[in-house]
């Protein structure tokens, strides 16, 4: 029988210093690597909140790099809007307080300048920052706007700026020779008339009022289908008498003409003379009057109608206007005004037949029923009157244009005409506002004017890709400008960075500046000076920020907004990734300096079990068996 002995590895001392080299490896590769382990069995039972420490100490990496991208965007566009405003603040300057005189092409030096300003500030709208053009909204690889030589001038088959300035100045009657649109005539010898050309129509001077301290004349109007203003002169007016007239030109604007009674031959400017009877005066009041605005419409007119031109252009805003005049149930009936009621019986001043308890309106999607009696929340009475309706659909469509009424003809105004429409149930109803068809829309800017010849055009029309510039070729929404590029910079919260050339504030600064530099008058016309002055005067007062119209400093403020919370999100998740990270450290790391003392023992332990060992090798049984 044999007896194996027992081998130094399966010794009890042997494991021991198994285990002691096992542990001085693992100290070792600690010592080096400054982990626990090099596998998750080794981490420890806290490995798993050390993974999903890991896992969100990732997603705020993530979040920080879209904080720093977002930044560096919204550094971009603010100093591209400042670098805007700066230029519009320029032109504005030049436009109020640089002499008039005209050069050789029919532009004054503030004019021209602006035309370099425009070019400039189109290059910065259409200037790519990293990877996006920063002003066209969600389509960031395309420019913003075209060029400026094409938004002035147009191309070869679409029209530009400076085509419908010219087009839009004959449809208004503004030119020499021209009246406004407005009709001058004596119907009876005594009898002066001024009359609106058309009602409805948007071009032209609009009749807003007459004053008169003429002695013995009866003075009426505006009023009728088209306006008109009537002035009977009963007896011959006093020397010093006055009548004054007041028009709403195309852009807004007011214009008065005001002549004074005279026996000074030939009378003075700004007078008639009284002649030998009534009717002689009249004659007189007549040609004075047909003088005085031609004059306006070659002056002031000429200007107003470039700035609509212009907005007619750049806007979004668009006006639905009634296919007829709308007369009420009076006796004669007469056209409606914004007094007259939703309904009524015959003989009273009210819509025929009129709207009745159970119709409705429906305004951009929004339904308003009519009801008998006092209305509630999305109602409205029938003992209303339009111009109450009218409200009640500018409330729903936003609109910065209030909706009125011309000579019976019913004008809805929208700021967003592709996405305007009312209808009315039954489909009928649409009639009692001078409406045909099943639905009322807007034409969709850019607008031009309709028919044949300009100077008889009643209406405008859209003007389509294919005969007019589209100056804007970002991407317009839906939603806000800012929404139209959105960022998420922490697990529960976005911020909105995006910006659109066609914005208010951008497109009306860009807008004025346009028309400024596209407009042009004759070097050598008697009353260009006057047209430059008018156009400055408007420019330098359309660049002024308005009280509720939105500035280049309320998108700045609004990025401002942006900034400051990703600011408080990037303080927040500082603090939490240090609270991660030590979490992981805790988990995961290991202090050199504590496994270094550890290694230190280990090996003082080995070098002691070593030399026992050593000690323990050299025992025989021969050493302890008696001798002999």
């Amino acid at each position: 029988m044999s007896i194996t002995g027992v081998g130094y590895a399966t010794s009890p001392l042997g494991q021991a210093i198994t285990s002691l080299n096992n542990q001085m490896t693992s100290l070792s590769q600690q010592l080096a690597t400054g982990e626990k382990s090099t596998n998750y069995a080794g981490m420890g039972v806290n490995e798993g909140f050390a993974i999903a420490a890991r896992s969100q100490l990732a997603s705020i990496s993530a979040f920080t790099d879209t904080i720093s991208n977002v930044t560096t965007t919204i550094n971009a566009a603010n100093n591209a809007l400042q670098a805007i405003s700066n230029l519009g603040g320029q032109v504005q300057s030049a436009a109020a307080g640089t002499p008039q005189t005209l050069d050789s092409r029919g532009q004054t030096i503030a004019q021209e300048n602006a035309a370099a300003e425009l070019s400039s500030m189109i290059g910065i709208l259409n200037t790519p920052s990293g990877d996006r053009y920063l002003f066209s909204g969600s389509a960031i690889n395309t420019p913003a706007t075209v060029p400026a030589d094409v938004m002035l001038n147009g191309t070869a088959t679409q029209a530009g700026l400076k085509t419908l300035i010219a087009q839009r100045a004959q449809a208004d009657g503004a030119f020499p020779g021209g009246t406004g649109r407005l009709l001058i005539t004596n119907p009876t010898p005594t009898v002066v008339s001024v009359a609106e050309d058309a009602a409805g129509s948007p071009f032209g001077l609009k009749l807003s009022q007459v004053t008169s301290s003429l002695t013995g004349a009866t003075v009426t109007g505006p009023s009728g289908s088209p306006a008109a203003i009537s002035v009977n002169l009963g007896s011959n007016p006093n020397s010093g008498d006055q009548i004054s007239f007041t028009f709403t030109q195309p852009d807004g604007t007011s214009a008065s003409v005001q002549l004074t009674a005279t026996t000074t031959s030939p009378p003075p400017t700004g007078s008639f003379l009284i002649g030998s009877t009534p009717a002689a005066t009249a004659a007189n009041l007549n040609t004075a009057l047909t003088a005085a605005i031609g004059t306006v419409a070659n002056t002031t007119l000429v200007a107003a109608s470039a700035i609509k031109a212009g907005d007619n252009f750049f806007n979004t805003d668009s006006v639905a206007t009634g296919n007829t005049p709308v007369t009420n149930q009076a006796a004669p009936p007469t056209a409606i005004t914004a007094a007259t009621a939703l309904s009524g019986s015959t003989g009273t001043d009210s819509l025929a037949p009129g709207f009745a308890a159970g119709d409705t309106i429906t305004v951009n999607g929004t339904t308003l029923t009519f009801v008998n009696g006092t209305a509630g929340s999305g109602q409205i009475s029938t003992t209303a009157t339009v111009g109450d309706l009218l409200k009640a659909i500018d409330s729903i469509t936003g609109t910065s244009t209030p909706s009125t009424i011309d000579g019976g003809v019913v004008e809805i105004h929208t700021d967003e005409a592709s996405n305007f429409s009312i209808t009315t149930s039954p489909a009928g109803a649409i009639s009692n506002l001078g409406f045909s068809g099943s639905s009322i829309t807007a034409p969709v800017p850019p607008l031009r004017v309709s028919g044949s010849p300009l100077s008889a055009a009643t209406s405008l029309v859209a003007g389509t890709s294919a005969n007019t510039v589209q100056w804007y070729t970002g991407n317009s929404g839906p939603g806000s400008a800012r929404a139209s590029s959105t960022a998420r910079i922490d697990s529960a919260i976005t911020v909105q960075y995006g910006a659109q050339a066609n914005e208010s504030a951008i497109r009306s600064q860009l807008q004025s500046i346009a028309v400024f530099a596209a407009f042009t008058a004759s070097p050598t016309g008697a009353n260009s000076a006057a047209q430059i002055s008018a156009l400055s005067q408007s420019i330098a007062t359309n660049l002024t920020p308005q009280p509720g119209q939105q500035t280049i400093q309320d998108i700045q403020s609004q990025f401002a907004q942006a900034q400051t919370v990703m600011k408080d999100a990037s303080a927040r998740q500082a603090q939490s990734q240090t609270m991660l990270q030590d979490m992981v450290n805790n988990t995961e790391t290991v202090s050199t300096q504590q496994v270094a003392s550890e290694i230190l023992a280990l090996q003082t332990a080995l070098q002691a079990s070593y030399q026992a060992t050593s000690m323990m090798s050299q025992l025989t049984l021969t050493k302890y068996l008696p001798v002999g």
